[in-house]
Parts: C-alpha cells; structure tokens; sequence
C-alpha cells in the first residue's frame, strides 16, 4: 500500500489556491477539469515532495461546507516555524496557536481547514513574539 493524497473540498478555488501555494508554499502538479462532472481537481505538493500531495477538489455548482475541523488537520514539517509563521502573517494569515514551544503552530485555510506546522528536527528556543503570544480563534 502506498499513500496517495488527501482531498479537501474547496467553497472558492481562487481562495485555497491563494492561501495553499502563494501563502503556504505548495506547488501545483496537476490539474483535472471534468465539464460533465462539474468539478476541478487541482493536485498540490510541497517542492520536492510529490508524494506528499494534496487534492483541491472544487465543485463548480456551490455548496456549503461546513465544520472543516471535523477533517482534522494537515500536518507539514517546516525548516524554521519562526520564519514561517512570519511570512504567513505579513501575508495576512493568522496565526491560530502560534509556536509558543518552538515546536507547533497552526492556521486554517479559506475553508477552515486545519494546518498544522511542526519544526523540522529539535523545537527551536522560544523567542518573542511567538512565546507571549495568544491563541486565535479555533485550531
């Protein structure tokens, strides 16, 4: 058995994409229109990794998604969470339980997706802003 990919449903396709490659990182492999099924698949990857992919499938007739948490969340290992999490929210994302630890922090994509970020290795050594920061909302 070889794992393949794991599919979220997308409410807006220019949203997910905005937030999982120009936001995240993720580069698109692929992508599937199917007219007579009305749906697009677009298959995304962290660089270098294909086989690590996500699928974005969007239904071109709208319909309402709803809890996105009840999926769970995604998980990424990163090189460094502090510059991450930085880029992330100087790109407008917020960060929902920042890396207090060094270790962990997640966000939510457009559709309320859960994605969790874990440091590459050993955490890091808490540092400010992140160690006094918050949580936001639900993770």
């Amino acid at each position: 058995m070889r794992y393949l990919h794991t599919m979220l449903r997308v409410g807006d396709l220019d949203s997910a994409l905005d937030f999982f490659v120009n936001k995240l990182g993720l580069e698109e492999l692929r992508r599937h229109e199917v007219p007579q099924g009305r749906f697009t698949l677009i298959f995304l990857a962290p660089p270098g990794q294909p086989d690590a992919q996500v699928e974005l499938t969007y239904n071109w007739d709208p319909e309402e998604y709803g809890g996105g948490r009840n999926f769970g969340h995604l998980a990424y290992e990163v090189d460094d969470i502090y510059a991450l999490c930085q880029s992330l929210m100087d790109k407008g994302v917020v960060i929902n339980r920042p890396p207090r630890d060094g270790r962990m922090a997640f966000v939510r994509s457009p559709d309320n997706i859960s994605i969790e970020l874990l440091q590459k290795g050993q955490a890091l050594p808490p540092a400010e802003p992140w160690a006094s920061m918050d949580n936001t909302g639900e993770w």
